[in-house]
């Protein structure tokens, strides 16, 4: 058997992007979107552009600027919905419209209120009208692992009479399992006609663990394009993670003969590109991409691989942009040697940003003897952020001990001027964050705080994610020095400017967008 080729197509800026703590701005999904065009994949799903006006601009900047990949939209089976959608894409150079509609009886009833003729028609007139503006049209049946299998046929059937040239097959809230996903396909492939002229994806969800593993079993079965996302995010457990998709299909050939277009050396570099965006760390044990996915503690494996690296290893580090050495930078390091060492990470510096580095680097050899990756991905974390800083931080104070309240002191600037308040708290960090919340009026609620060493020795920085509430609203903020408690404000006052930027910029209510 030849080798066929898998379309990838990332959701990440769409799906991913549902996900609790992992909004972003405008920036930063451009800045992910040119990452994962470097990345080789097929198709970008850069946004809902119904959804709101922040949606619309994303989809819209992305189509304009990101020319290789195919830049698909999502939306409803519903005029205005699929009408935003092609003026969002207009000058992509390969626009795809993805149009959906749930087609499982628990949805047509409980939250679309339609008839199975009903939810036909309006298939056969969205997917119609998307074609009418855009040759590239994908129809999503949501839910469709939960749907039955004969009105599948007579929903997809529909579609592609309708003109429909991809035919997505979601499991939406990771109902299915590897065997059942691969006879759906394969009843799909025999009872739809025509259905050998069109592509059959998949999009699976991982609430039981198995997205990656349906994911594969429907490639099996006939299905050639991959919806997936960078680390797995997505709304609840996940999507089937992208990295995990690739490898395994490059590691396991023999068995599943099938070839991506996805420069696998960049993978790493792309998983820590989002992380540094969202503040969502990979968990150490992630396959992949985690940090212990390569780390070998045990003496057997330990013997093992010194005797040949096979032993243990299924793949090389390399093989994924896993550096196995580091450039060790100190205070006198130059410009040229940061900007070269900030490229190989995957971080072109524009002239105003090396600017901003050089300063951060300065600061922070100042405080320690070798500065190390760790601390480099730190700074682009930390302080070259496309947040708009409504608020700096000029000085943090904080004092505690085992027989008193602690207090901190904090001083923040504003276009207007700088403005200092103290406050009291049950440790030094929760001190801090009150002091800031009295000078923004502010109040925030901390759900989430992480703390971890990025380098080792006495000297390390301290690189600190949080996860905090503001009127229902979850924002993620990360922060990083060589000062617990400065990172520890740092990160608090991320948060508070994405707030604070996402106020100025209001939305509608989220449309609900499942797939």
């Amino acid at each position: 058997m030849g080798t066929e080729r898998i379309t990838i197509f990332d959701t990440t800026l769409r799906d991913g992007e549902q996900s609790p703590g992992c909004s972003m701005n405008l920036d930063e999904k451009l800045q992910m979107a040119r990452q994962l065009e470097l990345l080789g994949v097929d198709v970008i799903e850069a946004g809902f552009p119904v959804a709101s006006e922040d949606d619309f601009a994303a989809v819209q900047a992305i189509a304009r600027e990101c020319r290789k990949p195919i830049i698909a939209a999502l939306c409803r089976a519903i005029p205005r919905d699929i009408e935003r959608a092609w003026e969002a894409l207009r000058e992509a150079a390969h626009p795809r419209i993805h149009t959906f509609l749930a087609t499982s009886d628990i949805h047509l009833s409980y939250k679309l209120q339609k008839t199975r003729a009903e939810a036909l028609v309006m298939i056969r007139e969205g997917v119609g009208l998307a074609k009418s503006l855009c040759q590239d049209v994908e129809f999503s049946a949501e839910d469709a692992t939960r749907s039955d299998w004969d009105y599948l046929v007579e929903v997809f059937t529909v579609a592609i009479e309708a003109g429909a040239t991809v035919l997505n097959v979601p499991d939406t809230v990771g109902y299915t399992v590897p065997d059942e996903y691969g006879r759906l396909i394969t009843h799909l492939k025999a009872k739809v006609p025509g259905i050998d002229g069109v592509t059959i994806s998949v999009h699976c969800h991982n609430d039981l663990g198995l997205a990656v593993a349906n994911s594969l079993a429907a490639i099996t079965a006939g299905a050639r394009q991959v919806e997936c996302t960078v680390n797995g995010i997505g709304e609840r457990a996940g999507n089937a993670a992208l990295e995990e998709v690739v490898m395994a299909l490059s590691v396991r050939r023999d068995a599943m003969p099938f070839a991506t277009g996805v420069n696998q050396e960049a993978i790493y570099r792309t998983s820590q590109t989002l992380a540094n965006i969202t503040g969502n760390e990979v968990q150490p044990n992630k396959a992949i991409v985690g940090r212990n996915a390569f780390a070998h503690e045990s003496g057997i494996h330990q013997h093992g691989m010194l005797s040949h690296r096979s032993t243990y290893e299924i793949m090389t580090p390399e093989s994924v942009g896993v550096r196995q050495t580091n450039l060790v930078l100190g205070k006198h390091s130059g410009r040229h040697a940061l900007a070269k060492r900030f490229e190989e990470l995957g971080y072109p510096l524009g002239r105003v940003e090396l600017d901003k580095a050089y300063k951060l680097f300065t600061k922070l050899s100042d405080q320690k003897k070798e500065i190390f990756d760790e601390d480099l991905l730190a700074i682009v974390r930390d302080g070259l952020t496309h947040i708009p800083e409504t608020y700096k931080l000029r000085a943090v104070q904080a004092t505690a001990g085992t027989s008193m309240f602690a207090t901190a002191l904090v001083t923040l600037a504003t276009e207007e001027g700088e403005t200092t308040e103290t406050a009291l708290g049950d440790g030094p960090v929760n001190a801090v964050f009150a002091a800031v919340d009295k000078l923004t009026g502010l109040s925030g609620r901390l759900l989430d705080f992480r703390v971890h060493a990025i380098t080792g020795g006495a000297d390390a920085v301290g690189e600190v994610f949080v996860q905090v509430e503001f009127d229902g609203v979850a924002h993620g903020g990360k922060g990083a020095s060589t000062d617990i408690v400065e990172a520890s404000v740092r990160a608090y006052l991320n948060a508070t400017n994405k707030v604070l930027f996402a106020r100025r910029t209001p939305v509608p209510a989220a449309l609900e967008t499942r797939c």
